[in-house]
């Protein structure tokens, strides 16, 4: 006996001292999807990379060729994000993101703003500008 994990290779990552950046999740968001495809063949492709909690199609117009995947693990989620963004399903390539609420991207949009704001004051010598 080695003493080596021999689940270790096929799932890096398990390692609880690891930190992850901000944006990684549980919940993927994939696009450029087949229309045709089915949750059972999402759950094939994704399935892979460890259990998955839900999966959600887009079915109208506007979220066809999308879908929702939520793992069970942060890890296997990383794992899947990193292995199949650009994979090739049915002659289109897969484009996986990490979900992000739109909220926060609106939150940090308003940071940014602000501070491209604050910049120009401060560059300017604007204080403040009676209306």
């Amino acid at each position: 006996s080695s003493g080596i994990n021999a689940e270790w290779p096929l799932r890096p990552g398990r390692r609880t001292n690891v930190r992850l950046p901000p944006e990684v999740n549980r919940i993927l968001y994939v696009r450029n999807l087949p229309y045709k495809i089915t949750a059972e063949e999402i759950y094939d492709i994704f399935g892979k990379y460890g259990p998955i909690r839900q999966v959600r199609v887009g079915v109208n117009p506007e979220t066809k060729g999308t879908a929702f995947v939520v793992y069970e693990d942060i890890f296997d989620a990383k794992n899947a994000c990193d292995h199949l963004s650009g994979f090739n399903v049915c002659n289109r390539y897969l484009v996986v993101l990490y979900y992000q609420s739109t909220k926060l991207y609106q939150k940090v949009d308003a940071e940014k703003k602000q501070a491209q704001l604050d910049a120009a004051k401060r560059k300017y010598g604007v204080e403040g500008i009676a209306k």
